[in-house]
């Protein structure tokens, strides 16, 4: 059974693209370019997946970002 998960992805200070996985604790990784971030983020996802097997069955659902300013 395939499973959707959502990757945020932001710029680092040194220029490479960070992305974090908010439904798997410390599920994160970075790239130079988005591509090459969306396949290391798929396969961090399933090392975090197969690491932590109370994880992969309680992965919260991404519900979504909201900007406030202040």
């Amino acid at each position: 059974m395939s499973r959707e998960f959502t990757v945020i992805v932001r710029e680092g200070e040194d220029g490479y693209l960070i992305g974090t996985v908010p439904e798997l604790r410390g599920c994160h990784t970075q790239a130079r370019t988005v591509d090459e971030l969306l396949e290391r983020a798929r396969e961090v996802i399933l090392l975090c997946l197969e690491d932590d097997d109370e994880q992969a069955g309680e992965a919260g659902h991404f519900v979504g970002l909201h900007r406030i300013a202040v």
